[in-house]
């Protein structure tokens, strides 16, 4: 299926890498390993729960970015093991990426019983936050500074 998302790209500003990611993830299959939920646990709090059997936290390493989440799982492939007669745990390497929204930072991460669960917030800072201005009356404030600067020149 292919998306032609060029009415949008004309009458929007700032929407590229948005754009840019439905493309992407149209065109081609994404890795589905390690499976993974997401969750929206409050209006501005997520979940990220990825299963990873088999690694210990020392083998996980997570990184945030502006407006990207890194997670990835490095085993040793040459280290010696038991000689398997079948593996249907899946215990190779992977590195799984996860866009995220403007002010949505990492919270929280943890490794238990073979699920990773890193918690998201969305804080927006109180400049970005609306904010309601007061409707006032009388002259704007650039028409009163110009005519008290005319009646100071008058003056002198």
């Amino acid at each position: 299926m292919r998306f032609d998302l060029t009415p949008y790209r004309r009458s929007t500003i700032g929407f590229d890498r948005l754009f840019d990611m439905i493309e992407a993830n149209a065109r081609g299959a994404s890795e589905n390993y390690p499976p993974f939920n997401l969750e929206r646990i409050a209006d501005d709090r997520y979940r990220i729960t990825l299963a990873v059997a088999g690694f210990s936290r020392d083998e996980i390493e997570i990184t945030a970015q502006q407006n990207l989440l890194l997670v990835a799982g490095r085993k040793d492939d040459k280290a010696e093991g038991p000689s398997f007669l079948h593996v249907g745990i899946a215990n190779r390497s992977f590195e799984r990426r996860f866009e995220l929204a403007d002010f949505v930072f990492v919270e929280d991460a943890r490794l238990n019983d073979g699920l990773l669960v890193i918690d998201l917030v969305r804080e927006v800072p109180e400049a970005m936050k609306p904010k309601k201005i007061a409707v006032r009356t009388g002259a704007p404030l650039a028409a009163v500074e110009n005519e008290s600067a005319a009646g100071e020149a008058k003056a002198a």
